[in-house]
C-alpha cells in the first residue's frame, strides 16, 4: 500500500535508525556533555563569583555570608536564564537547516563565550558575557535530545534520551566536582576558562555527528512550517500549550533548586569542599540510577505517570534540601537529582513523540523558552523570600510545592509509550521503521555500538 502507508520494505529503504548505543547517538551525548560542562559553571562557581565581586563580612545576613545580596544574585541568575530565550529561534532553525549544523555551531560558540566570561572585570560584566553564551548552550542541550530521539525507534528512544541526559549530567557534575576540589586554586575565572577543554574536543566529534534520517525525509516533503511559529499552528496549538505550562512549572522548581544549592552549601551552611564534592559524586550515582529507572518506567509504566511522579519528587526533595541542615541538604540534593533523572527520559520521549518532525525542534525551543520564564520566576521569588531573614527553607516551600500541582497536566496529552511519532501524525507520511538486529548495523552506518 503506497502513499501515507508504506510497506516494511519501503520503510527500511527510506529511513535508517540507530540503536541507542550507536556511535552517532553517543556522539550527540558527548556534545550534550560539553554543553553541561559549560552551562553549569556559573552554578558551581556562584559562591566564588559573589566573593570576587562582593564583600564578605561578619554577620548573619545573606549579603554578609555570600558577598552579594540574594536579590543581586537572583536577578543576575535570572538575567542569565532569561538570555536562554534566545535559544528559541536557534533551536527552531534546526527545523529548516538541520540538526547537525545547528548542534555544532551552537556548542562551539557557546563554549567560546563561556571561556570569554573568565576575564570579566565586574559582576554585571560577567552576567552579560556569560548570558551571551547561554542561548547557544541551551540550544545545544535541546537539540541533542531531539537528535537522539529522532535517530531511534520506540524501543530505543527513551534509552537514547537518557544517554544524552546522562551526558549533560556528567558534564555538569564534572565541573561541580572540579570546583569543589580546586576552587581555592582556580577561582571562578579558572572554572570558566576550563570550558576550552570541551571546546577543543568538538572538531573531533564533528565526523561522528549525523543528520537524522527523519529530518532528511521530512525536508524532502513539500510542507515546511515556519520555524518556531509553525509549531503554534492550529494542529499543534493545544498540545503545545499544555507542554509550555508544564515546562514553566518544572523550571520554577529546578531553576532556584539548582542555581542556589552550591552557594547555600558553601556560603550559608559552610559545608567543607570535600563534603560538597562527595555530595555531587553521590548525586551523580543517583542520577545514573534515576536515568535507568526513568527509562524502565517510561517504557513499561508510561511517559505520563513517570513524568508526573518525578515532577512531584523534584518539588518535595528540593524543599528538603533547603531545610537548614547539612544532612537535609545532602539527602534532598541527591534525591532531587534522582527525581530529575527519572523525569528526563519520559519527558524527552514524550516531546519527540507528540509532534511531527517538521516542527519537533521548534517545540523543543518552546519548551526551553517556557522553562526559562519559569526559572526566572522561581529565581526571583526564591531570592526575594530568602532575603527576608535568610529563610531558605520558607523560600523553598513557597516556590517549589505550588508548582508541583501542575504535574496533573500530563494527562491532558496522549500517552505515547510504544508509539512512533508517525503513529500520531500519519498525514506526515514519514516512514515508521522498527529495525531488527540485522538492520541495526546498517542503520548505524556500519559502525558498531559504543
Amino acid at each position: 500500500m503506497k502513499g501515507a502507508q508504506r510497506t516494511a520494505e519501503d520503510e527500511g529503504a527510506s529511513l535508517h535508525l540507530h540503536r541507542w548505543n550507536s556511535r552517532a547517538v553517543v556522539a550527540v551525548a558527548l556534545i550534550a556533555l560539553a554543553s553541561g560542562f559549560g552551562q553549569f559553571g556559573v552554578v558551581a562557581a556562584l559562591g566564588d563569583v559573589a566573593r570576587e565581586f562582593g564583600r564578605v563580612a561578619p554577620g548573619h545576613s545573606l549579603v554578609d555570608q555570600a558577598g552579594l545580596s540574594g536579590s543581586e544574585l537572583g536577578i543576575g541568575l535570572a538575567v542569565i536564564r532569561l538570555a536562554s530565550l534566545g535559544s528559541l529561534p536557534l533551536i527552531g532553525l534546526a527545523d529548516r537547516f538541520g540538526r547537525r549544523a545547528m548542534l555544532l555551531g551552537t556548542v562551539s560558540l557557546g563554549l567560546l563565550l563561556t571561556v570569554a566570561s573568565a576575564v570579566s572585570p565586574g559582576y554585571w560584566w560577567f552576567v552579560a558575557i556569560y548570558a551571551c553564551g547561554r542561548p547557544m548552550l541551551s540550544a545545544t542541550n535541546a537539540l541533542s535530545q531531539v537528535s537522539a530521539a529522532e535517530q531511534t525507534n520506540s524501543r530505543d528512544r527513551s534509552a537514547a534520551v537518557a544517554l544524552t541526559a546522562a551526558g549533560y549530567g556528567v558534564g555538569a557534575g564534572l565541573i561541580a566536582v572540579i570546583h569543589s576540589l580546586a576552587s581555592g586554586f582556580l577561582g571562578f575565572r579558572g572554572i570558566m576558562a576550563l570550558a576550552i577543554v570541551p571546546l577543543c574536543a568538538v572538531p573531533f566529534l564533528r565526523k561522528w555527528i549525523e543528520e537524522p534520517d527523519r529530518f532528511t525525509v521530512a525536508e524532502a516533503e513539500s510542507d515546511h512550517p515556519l520555524p518556531v511559529l509553525g509549531a503554534v499552528g492550529p494542529r499543534f496549538r493545544r498540545r503545545l500549550a499544555v507542554i509550555v505550562v508544564i515546562a514553566f512549572a518544572v523550571s520554577v522548581i529546578t531553576g532556584p533548586a539548582n542555581s542556589f544549592v552550591f552557594l547555600y552549601a558553601q556560603n550559608v551552611l559552610r559545608q567543607p569542599g570535600y563534603l560538597t564534592a562527595a555530595m555531587v559524586a553521590g548525586a551523580g550515582l543517583a542520577g545514573l540510577a534515576g536515568l535507568l529507572v526513568g527509562r524502565w518506567m517510561a517504557d513499561h509504566v508510561g511517559r505520563r505517570p513517570t513524568a508526573a511522579v518525578a515532577m512531584v519528587g523534584l518539588a518535595g526533595f528540593g524543599a528538603l534540601a533547603y531545610g537548614g541542615s547539612r544532612p537535609a541538604l545532602i539527602v534532598g540534593y541527591v534525591l532531587g537529582v534522582l527525581s530529575g533523572s527519572v523525569l528526563a527520559p519520559a519527558v524527552g520521549s514524550l516531546l519527540a513523540e507528540l509532534f511531527p518532525t517538521t516542527v519537533r525542534a521548534s517545540v523543543a525551543g518552546w519548551w526551553v523558552a517556557a522553562g526559562v520564564l519559569g526559572a526566572v520566576a522561581g529565581l526571583v521569588t526564591f531570592g526575594v523570600v530568602a532575603d527576608v531573614g535568610n529563610r531558605f527553607a520558607v523560600a523553598a516551600v513557597l516556590t517549589f510545592l505550588p508548582a508541583a500541582c501542575f504535574a496533573a497536566l500530563f494527562w491532558l496529552v496522549p500517552e505515547t509509550r510504544g508509539k512512533e511519532p508517525e503513529d500520531l501524525w500519519p498525514a506526515e507520511a514519514v516512514p515508521v521503521v522498527m529495525p531488527d538486529e540485522a538492520s541495526d548495523g546498517r542503520a548505524a552506518g556500519g559502525s558498531p555500538g559504543v
